[in-house]
């Protein structure tokens, strides 16, 4: 059963999960996305109650790996909390704190690694981005001598049409990888709410 009590502040939370901002104004070269990126997760903000120290057992931690995954749908994720809980009445807030914890600790590891990988995607990025913009420049002025090189000309040609549409290729691509930490921050917070419902 909801518990107004423990689920009231977490609206705050998901209020402001995704919300798409412009990066800071170009500080962070390596940062492609239209989101800002956000520091770390905080779990004891998603779960307003004492996550415990309770250590999970093999059968809770396997339902704290199953919630984790995001190829497990949220009706999936929930009629397998409500399984867990009917086969162990009587949860208590250490058990099912304990089970988060578990959870959100995948989840957020696997942000941190996806928030990695965008790094180095706008890293690439902008390193092509220099490579086409220094190809135009030496196109310019071969294009102006008065006998140019062709045959250099031609390569550069092709060098230029190859790499941007590797560019556009992978611009097209950005807008799922940069949404993918915030389905991950949306689906932490969805296992907090989940398992508060089980929250006596």
């Amino acid at each position: 059963m909801e518990n107004p009590t423990h689920i009231a502040g977490l609206a705050l939370i998901l209020s402001q999960i995704g919300q798409p901002v412009l990066a800071a104004g170009g500080t962070d070269a390596d940062w492609p996305c239209i989101q800002r990126r956000t520091g770390e997760l905080s779990a004891g903000v998603m779960w307003p109650a004492p996550l415990g120290d309770a250590a999970t057992d093999t059968e809770a931690d396997d339902l704290a790996a199953r919630l984790a995954l995001r190829r497990v749908s949220e009706d999936e994720a929930k009629a397998a909390v409500d399984a867990y809980a009917t086969a162990h009445p009587g949860l208590g807030p250490d058990a099912l704190g304990a089970i988060f914890q578990a959870a959100f600790t995948r989840i957020d590891r696997d942000r941190t690694r996806v928030l990695d990988g965008i790094s180095r995607y706008g890293h690439k990025q902008a390193a092509l981005a220099e490579r086409i913009d220094a190809a135009h420049a030496e196109m310019t002025a071969l294009k102006a001598v008065e006998e140019p090189d062709f045959d250099r000309m031609d390569a550069l040609e092709e060098q230029i049409d190859w790499d941007e549409r590797i560019y556009k290729d992978r611009e097209r691509a950005l807008t799922y990888v940069c949404e993918t930490p915030v389905l991950l921050e949306k689906r932490a917070y969805s296992v907090a709410q989940m398992l508060l419902r089980h929250l006596p």
